[in-house]
């Protein structure tokens, strides 16, 4: 299959509207109407006026975070040489982990100013981020980026640069977007929203095992990965899964009941 898709998805009055955009803001508008849904399940309310707010916060920390992510650990050298490339994000290159520990920091700061448990808040908001997951990685598929490695399987896609490929980025929007997204629903209705954590230990463990798979079939992002790859076997993205999924074990381990089930 022969992949050669524009990066713009449509033009207003001879503006480009970029898929990459289009898919950050369908994928933060659905995570929202999800979220504020299954905030009406919970013992703990938490107020849709609320999760509507935080949205213009949580665009904050994914963006800053996401770029800085992506400048900082996989191509430096290059934002050294080109330093204005920092800021046109439409162009692609964003961290999933950089983007994390950006919501992070400003879903603390959020939820500190309006006291708001943190870790509960989390856990709400890891059920529905799987639905962003995937449409950004659809959107990495479109741009060509993130390509998979070389090979000559059946399905295999050839983009720009003629090499037969995994097509990586639909492997992770199947197993980071839709499996994850699924494990979620599951976890979310089978009431363990109502242990604290319990829901951010399902997320941080499901996408560290499925990145961790993922890396296996994809190119490592930068310099420093392809040597970390051909020393150890194992790439950037794959040591930084397994920290993720370290997080999520002990999320778990740690999490504790403290409402109790009402009959």
């Amino acid at each position: 299959m022969v992949c050669n898709f524009s990066n713009i998805a449509f033009s207003i009055f001879g503006l480009p509207v970029y898929w990459y955009s289009l898919a950050y803001i369908f994928g933060i508008i659905i995570a929202q109407r999800l979220s504020i849904s299954f905030s009406r399940h919970l013992i703990i309310k938490i107020s849709p006026n609320l999760i509507d707010d935080f949205i213009s916060v949580a665009i904050f920390g994914i963006v800053i975070g996401g770029r800085f992510g992506h400048v900082l650990l996989y191509d430096a050298g290059y934002y050294l040489r080109f330093p204005s490339e920092v800021f046109k994000v439409w162009h692609g290159g964003m961290s999933f982990y950089g983007g994390f520990l950006g919501i992070i920091a400003v879903a603390y700061w959020f939820c500190k100013k309006h006291r708001v448990d943190f870790l509960r808040f989390l856990d709400l908001w890891s059920v529905s981020v799987p639905v962003g997951l995937f449409f950004g990685r659809i959107a990495n598929f479109i741009n060509a980026e993130l390509p998979g490695r070389a090979t000559a399987i059946p399905w295999q896609v050839i983009f720009h640069d003629g090499v037969p490929r995994h097509p990586s980025q639909l492997y992770e929007a199947f197993f980071e977007g839709i499996v994850l997204f699924a494990v979620m629903l599951i976890a979310f209705y089978r009431q363990c929203h109502r242990q604290r954590g319990v829901l951010s230990g399902f997320f941080c463990v499901g996408y560290g095992l499925a990145r961790f798979v993922c890396e296996f079939f994809r190119e490592p992002d930068s310099e420093f990965s392809y040597k970390l790859l051909n020393a150890s076997g194992l790439d950037l993205n794959q040591y930084v899964s397994m920290l993720m999924l370290l997080l999520g074990v002990v999320l778990l381990s740690k999490s504790r009941a403290v409402i109790p089930v009402e009959n």
